[in-house]
């Protein structure tokens, strides 16, 4: 029997947020993943590392799925639910979570690591990363490129002006990490197809990834959402893009 708006409102509405585990969407959305597979990259880089640091690690279940982890790793992250979800997966890895406002500085020596990761940073300070990076060392990250899921952000917000849908463009990355003294050595940009099956999908998406709609609930869109699902039933999933960066850079020796 298809459920109603109000089912799939109240589910997604009591479905927690905490961490960075999208297992609830599982059967509800997918998400196309970028060619180059980030998880096997930072298998291999932390592998050969002998310090590393995780920048933003949110729930730390990226961090936590790493085969071999290098000899000293650190992760940092902002969020309070978030620091106690790693912690608690985390630290019988004997990795050190470190709560951190996410904003300079790093609570870190200079040229403490020879590895900084981070993946899907909220913002990245690379000033900060190539202090704390010794010679030679490298950061490798994958990050939300420019306008990623805008057409629903767009559905809710309206159209976005140029400035906005470019905003977290590689080609800033690129200039950003070379004027902090760091030199690229990969840099990729793909864009990749995300359906949402249900208007369920959507609210919790929209409630976890609170960037997309800032102050989105569903009181204040639920017009716009009602539409929305009546559109999902009646045409199938809703298609948007997001967009994915890879960038890896060096500190000279």
């Amino acid at each position: 029997m298809t459920r109603t708006f109000e089912e799939y409102v109240a589910e997604a509405e009591a479905a927690s947020v905490d961490g960075w585990d999208f297992s609830w969407l599982d059967g509800r959305a997918t998400e196309q993943r970028p060619s180059w597979g980030y998880h096997r990259l930072l298998a291999e880089r932390l592998a050969r590392a002998s310090a590393a640091l995780d920048l933003q690690t949110g729930g730390g279940e990226i961090l936590a799925q790493v085969p071999t982890l290098a000899r000293l790793t650190v992760a940092t992250e902002s969020w309070p639910p978030n620091v106690a979800k790693a912690t608690h997966l985390l630290h019988p890895r004997g990795v050190a979570v470190v709560a951190d406002a996410d904003k300079p500085p790093l609570p870190f020596g200079d040229a403490a690591f020879d590895l900084v990761v981070s993946r899907h940073p909220v913002k990245t300070w690379w000033h900060e990363i190539a202090r704390v990076l010794r010679p030679g060392g490298t950061y490798l990250s994958q990050q939300v490129g420019p306008a990623s899921v805008f057409e629903l952000v767009e559905y809710f917000l309206g159209p976005q002006p140029p400035e906005v849908r470019r905003r977290r463009h590689p080609d800033d990355a690129r200039a950003e990490a070379e004027t902090a003294g760091l030199k690229i050595l990969d840099l990729r940009l793909e864009t990749l197809r995300t359906e949402f099956f249900d208007i369920g999908a959507v609210i919790y998406f929209l409630r976890k990834v609170i960037w997309m709609v800032p102050g989105f609930t569903v009181a204040a869109y639920l017009p716009r959402l009602r539409e929305l699902h009546e559109h999902i039933q009646a045409q199938g999933p809703f298609l948007a893009h997001t967009t994915r960066f890879l960038v890896e850079a060096r500190k000279p020796a």
